[in-house]
């Protein structure tokens, strides 16, 4: 019974008050009408090219370096949007660029970029360009444009980018092949220096040394021997000739050796024991006129060995440089070496991309890497795509009837007056009788010959309302072919 009571109520107060609601809904639907054919309209170009990946670049992989269609694609939004290629598109419609102001460069720079719209298809390597203007012409002339101008700032790019990276790669390779001829330079005369030290090993240079120093060692005896027999030759005293000697040899043995070793050892005791010899007074019968063929083989055999001592000192001293030496030449050529081993991994990895880039760069000349095809041309748009007059109008038809209502209902609620005899109840006053309302057989008439107008007015109204729709709905505008009959 409550909804019953509701569904009553509403009824009335819709038609209590039913040319309100007819005129406020009717109102709003005409203005909705209105309104979608003041906007101005917009009409959307459209145009799309295929990236098509070449087969070669399958058959050359490794050998060339060429961008993938995926990489291509990425890099195509942010090429359309830019601002370089927008201002030659402009300039290449006639839009007066050099006429305007900073501010107004950007605001037609940045116009042109948000109404430009791209889509990808990164598997069928599609890209679609769309623009939205009120002038159909214009907005084909300037997709058309756009694509044009990419396509010729792509392939230009792309080749100035291949011949960059040649050019580049040559002067990198002669600078590491001038440095690698240092390095060989450096190597060959490092050697051409050191060959000696380069030529030696610790292992085998310790038993020379050890050699030459006991032939020197056993010269050096030699020397001493032949030098007391000399001078006793020449003094035929041979006790003190020997002392002598033997000084000269212990001299010489603690120059390099320790009063423990045993050589030193061993003249020491020839020297007390010669001193011995001569405190006893052996000494000779008398001076006795000395051997001269003797002193002089003395003296040839006393210099020969000078000689070979002489000699074998400056190849133990050699023999010794060597050994300290060798380790620090041989550290420097080490270095020397993988510095130019360096500098020859480089050269070899510079030339291995010198061909690479040299072959891409014949692909992208050619295009044979990838080719840019334009699948669909821009033609000048004949329908708008705004304003959506259809949904405007259905919008306008349900704001209208929301709208009446909503009036309606806000007259109820403001409408302070008691209606029903439950809302006398309900605030504590006792009914005591309901006097009916007294109708009058020609008001009544009058009021229904009024609804009847109201009724068939509306109805043929929205009727039109709605004709109107279907046709916009269809694509079939009438109030434009009434303006294109009254222009023509």
């Amino acid at each position: 019974m409550q909804n019953e009571f509701d569904y009553r109520k509403y009824l009335n107060l819709l038609l209590k008050h039913k040319r309100l609601f007819a005129i406020t809904a009717l109102i709003i639907m005409t203005g909705t009408a209105v309104v979608s054919y003041l906007l101005p309209k917009k009409y959307e170009a459209r145009s799309s090219i295929f990236v098509e990946r070449n087969v070669l670049n399958e058959l050359f992989k490794g050998m060339a370096v060429t961008p993938s269609v995926d990489e291509s694609l990425r890099r195509l939004n942010s090429a359309i949007n830019s601002r370089t290629l927008l201002t030659k598109v402009a300039n290449d419609l006639d839009l007066n660029l050099k006429n305007q102001s900073d501010a107004q460069l950007d605001a037609t720079i940045n116009g042109l970029r948000n109404r430009t719209n791209l889509q990808f298809d990164d598997k069928e390597g599609l890209i679609k360009f769309s623009f939205i203007d009120e002038n159909p012409r214009f907005a084909r002339d300037y997709v058309n444009t756009l694509v044009r101008r990419y396509i010729e700032e792509n392939l230009s790019s792309k080749r100035e980018e291949s011949y960059g990276a040649t050019s580049f790669i040559s002067d990198q390779i002669a600078s590491v092949k001038q440095k690698l001829d240092k390095a060989e330079a450096e190597i060959t005369k490092f050697r051409a220096e050191k060959v000696a030290v380069l030529a030696s090993e610790p292992a085998s240079l310790l038993p020379e040394i050890s050699a030459s120093q006991q032939r020197l060692d056993d010269l050096s005896l030699r020397r001493s021997q032949l030098e007391a027999e000399r001078n006793r030759l020449k003094t035929n005293d041979p006790a003190k000739d020997r002392v002598a000697a033997l000084q000269r040899r212990l001299e010489e043995l603690r120059v390099e050796y320790t009063d423990n070793y045993p050589e030193v050892i061993k003249v020491k005791a020839d020297i007390e024991a010669a001193k011995k010899e001569i405190g006893r007074g052996l000494k000779g019968s008398g001076a006795a006129v000395p051997n001269s063929q003797e002193l002089d083989r003395v003296e040839a055999e006393l210099n020969a060995v000078r000689m070979s001592e002489s000699s074998q000192r400056a190849q133990l001293a050699a023999s010794r440089g060597l050994m300290r030496e060798n380790p620090g030449t041989k550290a420097a050529m080490d270095k020397l070496e993988q510095e130019r081993g360096n500098y020859k991994t480089m050269y070899d990895q510079l030339m291995a991309r010198h061909g690479q880039a040299e072959f891409s760069n014949q692909m992208e000349v050619q295009d044979k890497a990838a080719t840019i095809r334009i699948m669909e041309p821009a033609i000048m748009p004949r329908v708008p795509v705004s304003p959506n007059r259809f949904r405007i109008i259905l919008i306008g038809i349900a704001a209208g009837i929301a709208a009446g209502f909503g009036v309606l209902l806000a007259i109820d609620y403001f409408d302070k007056s008691v209606k029903t005899v439950d809302t006398l109840k309900t605030l504590g006053i006792n009914v005591l009788a309901v006097i009916p309302k007294i109708s009058d057989p020609k008001a009544i008439e009058i009021e229904r010959r009024n609804d009847l107008r109201l009724y068939i007015a509306s109805g043929t109204y929205f009727t039109m309302i709605v004709a109107l729709l279907a046709l916009e709905f269809l694509g079939m505008s009438p109030v434009d072919s009434i303006i294109g009959m009254i222009s023509g």
